[in-house]
């Protein structure tokens, strides 16, 4: 195997290219934006093996600030996770975790990652162990209505963009049970991309809000402040008669609103290593989080 290990190649076009075209190719996802905005930074390096100048597989970490019951940890999240069909049965995958952790695993608290159905029986070879995330749940007819003056933003509108960069760069965790600090590189990246479509300003609040309806559920994915504010009372803006059940993507503070319960099923297991995360029964990390 006369493949050549590559990493930290943001800045080189080729390689970024070809990083692209396989992203694209197995997750629908290309980087290029972030990239070209900037929010691709130091924190988000890729590790890749590459082929006649192709990268052929790739895993990622990213370098992660957390806040869990109280106390700040560094963690280190493992994504991008991939390897071009004509490519795999070689274990290159695995070449690639082992060099990652072997690298990185003295340097943080713990490692974490999310991964499908598909691979459940693959990521406990390397020491993780799955953990229980949490769904979080509020019945709209518990919250009392407030009239609010609700815009959604584009980001590719230059005024709109300068309202979210300033809230994105000034947020503050919503929660001391488990929240990610100063990740305006991840956050800008589902505001660009997989979010685009789902950014909206809450005057009353001077707060961001991601947010999309799929009939009578809504799905609140992240709300950004620079300053801590009630979650229930950011939600009793964003109700109207037709929803009845708002779904929070990430862990609210504890309230007798907010109903929590394990997630039965998911498309993204929590896999950690070592298993630390241990003291509170329920928490979800936040959606815009995963890297």
């Amino acid at each position: 195997m006369n493949y050549k290990l590559i990493n930290n190649y943001k800045d080189n076009k080729k390689y970024r290219d070809s990083f692209n075209q396989l992203a694209e190719s197995t997750f629908d996802i290309n980087f290029e934006e972030w990239y070209e905005r900037a929010f691709w930074n130091d924190k988000y390096i890729c590790y890749s093996y590459v082929d006649k100048e192709k990268v052929i597989a790739n895993v990622s970490i990213n370098k992660m600030d957390l806040i869990y019951q109280g106390k700040d940890y560094k963690a280190l999240q493992i994504g991008t996770v991939m390897t071009h069909p004509d490519y795999r049965g070689q274990g290159l995958s695995k070449k690639l975790l082992d060099y990652v952790i072997a690298k990185f695993e003295h340097e943080y608290d713990f490692l974490y990652l999310f991964a499908n159905d598909s691979v459940l029986e693959f990521y406990p070879k390397f020491g993780f162990e799955r953990v229980e995330e949490s769904s979080f749940t509020v019945d709209a007819s518990d919250l009392k209505t407030r009239e609010s003056t609700i815009k959604k933003l584009n980001p590719d509108n230059k005024m709109d963009f300068q309202l979210i960069r300033r809230l994105v760069s000034e947020r503050v965790p919503l929660s001391t049970i488990l929240d990610v600090k100063e990740n305006e590189d991840l956050v800008m990246f589902y505001i660009l991309i997989a979010l685009k479509d789902a950014v909206y300003y809450l005057e009353e609040m001077d707060a961001i809000v991601l947010f999309e309806q799929e009939e009578e559920d809504l799905y609140v994915l992240d709300i950004l402040s620079s300053k801590k504010l009630d979650v229930v009372e950011v939600l009793s803006y964003l109700v109207t008669d037709e929803i009845e059940t708002l779904h929070l993507a990430f862990t609210p503070e504890k309230d007798k609103h907010i109903d929590a319960a394990y997630v039965i099923e998911t498309e993204d297991n929590l896999f950690v290593r070592p298993k630390i995360l241990t003291s509170e029964s329920y928490f979800l990390f936040p959606a815009t989080s995963h890297a």
